[in-house]
């Protein structure tokens, strides 16, 4: 029974750009749980922030193999290669046309001549990297001699998988087979040649996934679906026909069934949760994650990896001034979450002087009235204040600090939790706020909830009012 490869583009279609960074990083940890083979991830367009984002997936996934897609260039390979480079397992993937006018209006470039680029690119990318995919981008409209030529090609050059794209999506299910055979008989792309033969089918006609498993049965052993979207073939709907038909048609995936809807419909939810008309934060609300725990007998390594799965990149000095505080902490009990490594971090890890003082503040909040926030700060000793209507105390709250800022920034995480009991208990919050792709975290303390959570946000504000200004 052949096994076939599950390569997931969910975080590669364009509807993932909806997402926050946190659903993008919890997305793949549902896919590297669900035991999909490959979880594929967009080009790099900015540097900085993106290079980041694959860094993160590339520490938090630990099974599932890690791949960034590359237009056909050496220096886009080097810039993949060093966000993917500590990724448990990494994959290449360089994108190209094969068909005649998408050479032509995309790249302006001859046949000949996009056939040494591929090759090219190919090499070089495998000299960095074991597993290097060319993606033939619409395959089936390509002319079929200069079609094998480049097929041959990238597996001369060292490719281990290559992919064809019905990129158009006009192929029947009997016409997508014989193509699928066609390519096996006249390219060599043989399993004896080691190279992988995957497809790629658009869901134009709503048959990407009858098109999937033709190709299957002609002999391709990788596909390309996704766990939430219409554009490609289904993985719910793949795996469920392999689960029900597989043996018949001695076809396996390593997909784990017992999970498949659950994952699917959290994926969902994350693509589908309303957000509010009237506020640029992410208000939904979502299970707590489990917790990790940590003791004194865990060395600074353990605990800075922890940091970097929450999301954080800690200069040296921070990362001793959060361990040695972890293990201050860690000495008077008996083990110490992830949650609360949170705070230490919030607490220990770049403190600044402060450019934003909270001078006072007025919020107005009821069952027949919109929230308002009326934040009075100093920035740099100069009084600036801002209004605001949320949708609760907190949102107005942050959306005036914005306004002071002038700047939106992406709310992370958003914790609040008491700190003692009674009526005068002491309330935590901690904030957790992106810039450029980096996360900040604050923490504040007061009586007054809306009061701490506001001093939670002007302290990671400061954070990056601080770092930008250095720069």
């Amino acid at each position: 029974m052949d096994n076939i490869r599950i390569s997931d583009i969910t975080l590669r279609q364009k509807s993932s750009e909806t997402l926050t960074f946190k659903e993008k990083l919890e997305l793949a940890r549902l896919l590297d749980r669900l035991q999909t083979d490959v979880i594929e991830l967009p080009a790099i367009i900015n540097e900085k922030t993106d290079s980041l984002y694959i860094k993160t997936v590339a520490d938090i996934v630990k099974d599932s193999t890690i791949s960034v897609q590359c237009p056909p260039d050496r220096a886009s390979v080097d810039i993949a290669w060093e966000a993917l480079k500590n990724a448990s397992f990494a994959r290449i993937q360089v994108a190209a046309p094969v068909s005649l006018v998408q050479m032509e209006y995309i790249y302006h470039s001859s046949p000949e001549k996009m056939v040494d680029t591929v090759a090219d690119t190919v090499f070089y990318a495998k000299s960095l990297c074991k597993d290097v995919e060319f993606l033939a981008e619409d395959a089936t409209r390509a002319d079929k001699g200069f079609l094998y030529q480049m097929i041959e090609a990238a597996a001369e050059a060292g490719a281990t998988a290559i992919t064809l794209c019905d990129t158009a999506g006009t192929l029947l299910p009997d016409e997508f087979a014989e193509f699928t055979r066609d390519i096996l008989e006249n390219a060599n792309t043989s399993a004896a040649s080691g190279v992988i033969l995957g497809i790629s089918c658009s869901n134009e006609m709503a048959l990407a996934d009858a098109c999937s498993i033709a190709a299957l049965r002609s002999g391709a052993t990788e596909i390309k679906a996704s766990v939430y979207g219409s554009s490609c073939a289904s993985l719910k709907n793949i795996v469920n026909i392999l689960s029900a038909r597989g043996a018949e048609l001695s076809l396996s995936s390593g997909v784990r069934t017992v999970e498949l809807s659950r994952i699917c419909a959290q994926a969902e939810r994350m693509f589908t949760a309303t957000k509010s008309s009237t506020s640029p934060f992410e208000n939904g609300v979502k299970e707590a994650q489990e917790s990790r725990y940590y003791t004194e007998d865990d060395d600074i390594e353990a605990i800075i990896r922890e940091t970097e799965m929450l999301g954080y990149d800690l200069s040296e000095d921070d990362k001793v001034k959060v361990y040695e505080r972890f293990k201050t902490i860690a000495a008077k009990k008996e083990k110490v979450s992830s949650r609360e490594l949170d705070a230490i971090v919030a607490s220990s890890a770049m403190q600044v002087p402060p450019i934003y003082k909270i001078e006072d503040y007025i919020i107005n909040s009821g069952n027949t009235i919109s929230a308002t926030g009326h934040i009075r700060l100093r920035k740099n000793g100069e009084l600036k204040e801002s209004v605001a209507i949320g949708d609760g105390p907190v949102d107005a709250a942050f959306l005036a600090i914005e306004q002071i800022a002038g700047r939106h920034y992406e709310l992370d995480d958003f914790q609040i939790q008491a700190v003692t009991e009674g009526r005068e208990a002491m309330g935590e919050a901690l904030v957790k706020l992106r810039s450029n792709g980096k996360l900040y975290s604050g923490r504040g303390i007061s009586t007054d909830i809306i009061g701490s959570s506001i001093r939670a946000y002007i302290n990671a504000l400061n954070k990056i009012a601080y770092e930008e200004e250095e720069e």
